[in-house]
């Protein structure tokens, strides 16, 4: 066939990638409804999150279909140019937005809470937000922080550096084939190329597709923000692209096709949920679906679906679909800090449709105001000069928050010592405690510095070399002794459920000169057992690193015999599977008790730490804050909050007068009700953690147990 017979097929063609496909727009729409109402109602639309990947597909798809049709008119892709379209397209909402979200967070948000705010404004603004909460998922302390006001810019930061890479890969795709450009009028070149793009792109995609496999068992919460394992879902909508024009559905099948596609992602959005291991395999079911719609669509004829995909309300929410998504989440964050309640049906509805007002507010006037704006569409060279000048004014902002956080925060140092009155904090639950309002009121509600669990005064030192795994360390000698001979040695030991309790016993040590060695290990339990993960499944690496410190944590402390070993964690939070088909609880209780029984053997007293009632599980982390004037709204049954504990099962199984638990559960709960606020004082620092505060206020609780542990130890 000559270059003139085929002309008119490739005008044809071209003539279609200009059709406006209100399918895409649909499947836009589709999308960001399963985002935005999975945000809002995440128990109700539980596998929502799959509208993102919905999202990659379609960008995959434009995105190579825009730079395929450009190296067909031209022969080549102008990168300076390709590159300011998409800053002019993206930027001007999203940097407003950021704008909007520092404001928000200085006027509503609690200002502990402004520095990690901060930090990832800045980070979205550099469109590497993904890669800083893929950083965050692997410290265990970031698990219990509050969602930021941006964290939802994830996603885009994935579409940027897409935006960024795929060009650069098309175009050695081209060299790939020996051309340095692309000759439309050549049909061998064409075809040569076309198979030479067909090939990098399949090779990526599946490279990328095997990463997000591997990745998601080995690093699941990495996994779920690297771009590495979305590439795939970019990539799938690129062979689309080149070669959707190619295959020929008939009405029947293309009609088949786009039903099968659509069933495929709602069946995700409806069956998918926090646990379910992503993106991975799973995400074939949305990414494939999206690609059959987008598929189905390329004849360009009215398919069954098209009734109801191209009315007017669902083309109108595809319209506006980025800025929605810029909104919805700030607006999700900040909304029960404004309204100062927890947030309702109503006000979720509220959110919702403000969210919508704004999406089209900045569609109109942002976005497409935006891209016609003459001064930066004149020059490539002004458009990327105006998004590095906007990042440098959003990064001066977000250096005078933290700036003014600092500030703030400077006087926020815990007390050298904490009295309270009779009917202040734990005190007002004591058995023969009358105290008329201890759940009515509260005496403040913002964590600071003063309330923080992990904080370690002067007497403790830098981290030692033993019980070290690279950048992990886990180990602090306390010295309280004031260099006496003879001090008593204490060990602390477990997780950062062990941690909230060294207030307390700090200031034990500190009265009595005491040596206390802490060592923890985020999520970690300190027994004999066959771990699988926190929360949830673990890499194995991190699994069997947990198990490493748990086994040497074991021969260290019985090699030192330290007086008396304290240890505590969160063992109804962790998963032990020996593969036996034992429960995880029967389990923990017997691996408890074969790593104390080991010290007890040895002499060695061991005092285990029941854990307090649950938080976060039973109630928004904030709820004290959104309470203020009614903290008994916070309170949960006392079944709900605290069920069995393996740590007091252990303690109870344990044949050795060596070993004893402390069972606080009366100092938190009255006979019926848990409290997140006893006696005006917050329980709680964050979602699972105890304020610093209410753990101090448990010493005389705690010494009484450490005394009669240490009597009963020497006697025996």
């Amino acid at each position: 066939m000559t270059v003139g017979e085929r002309a008119p097929e490739r005008l044809v063609e071209r003539a279609q990638a200009k059709v406006f496909r209100t399918d895409i727009q649909a499947l836009r729409a589709l999308a960001i409804g399963l985002v935005v109402l999975n945000h809002l109602w995440p128990v109700r639309l539980t596998g929502g999150y799959v509208g993102v990947d919905v999202f990659f597909v379609i960008s995959g798809f434009l995105i190579t279909g825009h730079l395929l049709g450009e190296m067909t008119r031209t022969g080549r892709v102008r990168l300076g140019a390709f590159y300011a379209r998409r800053v002019r397209r993206l930027l001007p909402a999203a940097f407003l937005v950021l704008t909007a979200s520092l404001l928000l967070l200085v006027v509503f948000i609690p200002y502990p809470r402004w520095d990690r705010n901060a930090w990832e404004i800045a980070a979205s603004a550099g469109y590497v937000e993904n890669w800083l909460l893929a950083a965050m998922s692997v410290d265990y302390s970031a698990l219990n922080d509050a969602a930021s006001l941006v964290q939802h810019y994830w996603s885009l930061s994935v579409e940027e550096q897409f935006y960024i890479v795929w060009p650069l890969l098309l175009l050695a795709a081209v060299a790939l084939a020996g051309h340095r450009t692309v000759d439309s009028g050549s049909p061998d070149r064409g075809a040569r190329v076309t198979t030479a793009l067909v090939i990098v792109v399949v090779g990526i995609g599946l490279l990328s597709f095997a990463a997000s496999v591997l990745y998601t068992i080995a690093a699941p919460s990495q996994a779920y923000f690297a771009t590495f394992t979305r590439g795939w879902e970019f990539a799938v909508g690129g062979v689309i692209a080149l070669l959707g024009s190619r295959i020929r559905l008939s009405r029947l099948g293309a009609n088949l096709f786009s039903l099968a596609g659509f069933a495929s992602i709602a069946y995700s959005a409806l069956s998918y949920d926090h646990a379910t291991s992503f993106p991975g395999y799973a995400a074939v079911f949305p990414v494939l679906g999206t690609a059959a719609v987008i598929l189905a669509g390329t004849s360009h004829e009215a398919l069954w679906h098209s009734r109801a995909t191209a009315l007017r309300p669902v083309q109108w929410v595809g319209g506006i679909s980025y800025s929605l998504y810029l909104w919805h989440w700030p607006l999700i964050v900040t909304a029960p800090f404004a309204l100062g309640s927890e947030a309702s049906t109503l006000s979720k509805i509220g959110v919702l449709v403000l969210a919508l007002v704004l999406a089209e507010l900045t569609k109109r006037f942002v976005e497409d105001t935006g891209q016609r704006w003459t001064f930066w569409r004149a020059s490539t060279r002004r458009a990327m000069l105006l998004m590095i000048t906007g990042m440098i004014v959003i990064g001066a902002m977000v250096a005078g928050v933290l700036v003014w956080h600092g500030a703030r925060t400077e006087a926020d140092r815990p007390p050298a010592q904490v009295i309270a009155s009779p009917c202040e904090g734990p005190a007002a639950l004591m058995p023969h405690a009358s105290c008329k309002d201890a759940f009515d009121t509260v005496d403040y509600t913002v964590m600071t510095q003063k309330n923080e669990y992990f904080h370690a005064p002067a007497e403790c030192g830098d981290f030692l070399p033993i019980l070290s795994y690279g950048e992990k360390r886990t180990t602090i000698e306390c010295d309280f002794s004031e260099g006496r001979p003879g001090a008593r040695r204490i060990w602390l030991v477990g997780d950062s459920h062990a941690q909230q309790w060294q207030g307390a016993l700090f200031d034990l040590a500190r009265d009595r000169g005491w040596v206390v060695t802490t060592s923890y290990f985020g999520g970690c339990p300190a027994a004999d057992i066959t771990f699988r993960g926190f929360r949830g499944e673990w890499a194995p690496s991190d699994a069997e690193l947990c198990m490493r410190w748990s086994r040497e944590l074991a021969d260290r402390v019985a090699e030192e015999r330290p007086d008396l070993v304290l240890t505590a964690m969160a063992s109804r939070l962790q998963f032990a599977d020996d593969g036996s088909g034992t429960s995880s609880f029967d389990q923990m209780t017997r691996g408890l008790v074969n790593y104390w029984t080991r010290w007890a053997d040895r002499g060695i007293p061991v005092l285990a730490l029941a854990d307090p009632p649950f938080n976060s599980e039973v109630r928004s982390p904030d709820c004290v804050l959104l309470n203020v004037d009614d903290p008994r709204e916070c309170a949960r049954p006392r079944a709900e909050a605290q069920p069995a504990d393996p740590v007091i099962a252990a303690a109870g199984a344990a044949q050795t007068e060596r070993i004893k638990a402390l069972d606080l559960t009366d100092r938190f709960c009255d006979a019926e009700l848990c409290y997140a606020a006893v006696g005006g004082v917050p329980v709680y620092y964050d979602a699972d953690h105890l304020n610093l505060e209410y753990a101090r206020m448990l010493r005389p609780e705690l010494e009484a147990a450490v005394d009669e542990l240490l009597k009963r130890s020497e006697s025996g």
